[in-house]
């Protein structure tokens, strides 16, 4: 049972004041009804908390319906920090950086391929190499890597991973351009050299799924949605290694910054540092290659998953219909231009276990979804 004093605000958002902690500088918000607010565990709600106390932090600290206790932010924590006066912590965007999500679509119904599923499901799984630790089928040295971390899923796609359409459906059109493999320390490089195009352990997979309803058949078609039944293809994957060490090396780093620099934290995994000091910059230009990292590790998957369909059903991917419908992080901190309180601002957002959701019109957006907003890809039973 939450012991943290909450207040109602809507059907749907439940407030922490800033009273239940001295430190906090804003209220916590979460979006949920009653009966999740039972469900969410107390060290997640004392994260959220905590996550108000940063410097810097802008209006709430916010958490969404599926919150649970991660590293120092909950699982499900989203948080802006001012450009100016704010921090950048690891620990808001997690150990696997760009964690993320890939959906394709097909033009096949479940009519066409029910007798072939299991034939398909065991290719991509000869194709796609899974589990703990696992090598890639990619080989490349030192040097040929740096460009991974600069050019994410481009690079893929230059290589023949993929189609260049792709990247157009891509956050970030598939790269980071704040990238710089010099702030990459050798270990992080090592552990990620052999791991590109692999799916990984743990809530990671690579699920052949059927669309079961449309709420709004305009949007759904705009995102070549078309029908109930349609077979898609979800992807979940992230950076691997490398950036699982990218993380573990700056939280060393952001611990002794943070003492440097006079923050008193709640929780030393809250470890960070001014997002204008050398720390900080140091660390987000190695998180962006991690990003970078996990785009390119993607797009060789979603190659080798449009090779296994064609082998099996004997028929070109393009002809199948296998596009990118969107691709999106849930991992990640980024430096966006938001209104706030009637101002633009910069603001340095992380989103740890949380993906973006822009609305039509942003900039952001890929010109033909440009109209209807963002696709917001939810994976596996967080839609639930």
């Amino acid at each position: 049972m939450n012991a943290m004093k909450t207040r109602k605000i809507s059907d749907y958002v439940v407030e922490l004041p800033e009273d239940n902690k001295e430190c906090m500088n804003v209220p916590g918000r979460i979006y949920c009804n009653e009966k999740i607010l039972s469900d969410i565990e107390e060290g997640a709600f004392e994260q959220c908390a905590n996550v108000a106390c940063l410097p810097g932090i802008i209006k709430y600290s916010i958490a969404m319906p599926d919150i649970h206790f991660g590293y120092g932010f909950p699982i499900g924590g989203v948080a802006a920090f001012d450009e100016d006066t704010g921090v950048i912590s690891p620990g808001g965007v997690g150990f696997d950086i760009n964690c993320g999500v890939r959906l394709l679509r097909t033009d096949l119904h479940l009519d066409d391929v029910r007798k072939k599923i299991k034939d398909i499901i065991d290719h991509v799984f000869l194709n796609v190499p899974s589990g703990v630790g696992r090598k890639g089928k990619i080989r490349i040295g030192i040097s040929e890597l740096d460009h991974v971390l600069e050019n994410g899923a481009r690079w893929a796609a230059e290589k023949g991973y993929g189609w260049e359409d792709d990247l157009k459906k891509i956050e970030e059109n598939g790269c980071m351009k704040t990238a710089d493999p010099t702030k990459v320390s050798e270990l992080a490089k090592k552990r990620g050299i052999s791991q590109i195009g692999t799916l990984g352990s743990g809530n990671h997979f690579l699920e052949l799924q059927e669309v079961e309803e449309v709420y709004d058949e305009e949007v759904a078609r705009t995102f070549g949605i078309e029908r109930v039944g349609q077979i898609t293809v979800m992807i979940h994957s992230g950076s691997r290694g490398c950036g699982h060490q990218i993380c573990s090396d700056y939280l060393k780093v952001m611990e002794r910054a943070a003492a440097r620099y006079g923050i008193k934290l709640p929780d030393r995994q809250l470890a960070c540092a001014p997002a204008t000091s050398r720390e900080a910059r140091d660390y987000y230009l190695a998180m962006s290659c991690a990003v970078n990292y996990a785009f390119a590790n993607r797009q060789a998957i979603a190659h080798w998953t449009r090779e296994s369909f064609e082998k099996v059903l004997n028929e070109d991917a393009a002809d199948l219909g296998l596009k990118t419908v969107y691709e999106v992080a849930h991992n990640i901190a980024k430096i966006e231009t938001h209104e706030i309180d009637g101002k633009k601002r910069k603001v340095y957002v992380h989103r740890k276990g949380a993906t973006r959701a822009f609305g039509p019109g942003r900039d952001e957006v890929p010109g033909w979804y440009r109209g209807v907003g963002q696709p917001v890809i939810i994976p596996g039973n967080m839609g639930s």
